[in-house]
């Protein structure tokens, strides 16, 4: 058999073959489960309990030294912004309101990337007058001036 198809066009490889990575596919499947959670889950204060009792369990099984990186964020968004409701996104500590994500922690151990991140999505309001502005921040370690500025782009984002 060769390993060409029709028209001389070069059959995939395996990994191209199997399109989205294991760790991809398994942040879409932890995203159809909170989806499933979402649609038969409670209303109120036991919704909102039990999704943030899924954001710190999610952070506590993160390895070293993501679980220190997103323990120290939890803290800072949740004192800039108690508006917001922790909840899972893709398998990761979201922070939303009404529902709708407005900053997240990425583990760059769980994402294999070299670093973890921290972003915003579309209902966060950094937009700038300029036209543009960063949606995401490399996270490698926090100090007192890295959790001063997420908190400020923080309470930036739910004003």
């Amino acid at each position: 058999m060769s390993d060409t198809s029709r028209a001389g066009e070069k059959a995939p490889d395996d990994a191209a073959a199997q399109g989205f990575a294991e760790h991809e596919r398994g942040a879409r499947r932890a995203r159809a489960a909170e989806l499933r959670a979402e649609a038969r889950g409670g209303r109120g204060g036991r919704k909102a309990a039990a999704d943030e009792a899924a954001v710190l369990s999610t952070i506590a099984e993160m390895a070293s030294p993501d679980r220190e990186l997103a323990e120290r964020v939890h803290a800072v968004v949740t004192a800039a912004a108690p508006e917001l409701a922790p909840k899972l996104w893709y398998g990761q500590p979201a922070y939303a309101r009404a529902g709708k994500v407005v900053c997240f922690f990425r583990s760059g151990q769980k994402d294999k990337e070299r670093y973890s991140s921290f972003g915003f999505g579309p209902e966060a309001h950094l937009d700038d007058d300029g036209g543009m502005w960063p949606t995401s921040y490399a996270l490698t370690g926090l100090g007192a001036a890295g959790e001063a500025a997420i908190s400020e782009l923080v309470r930036k984002a739910v004003a």
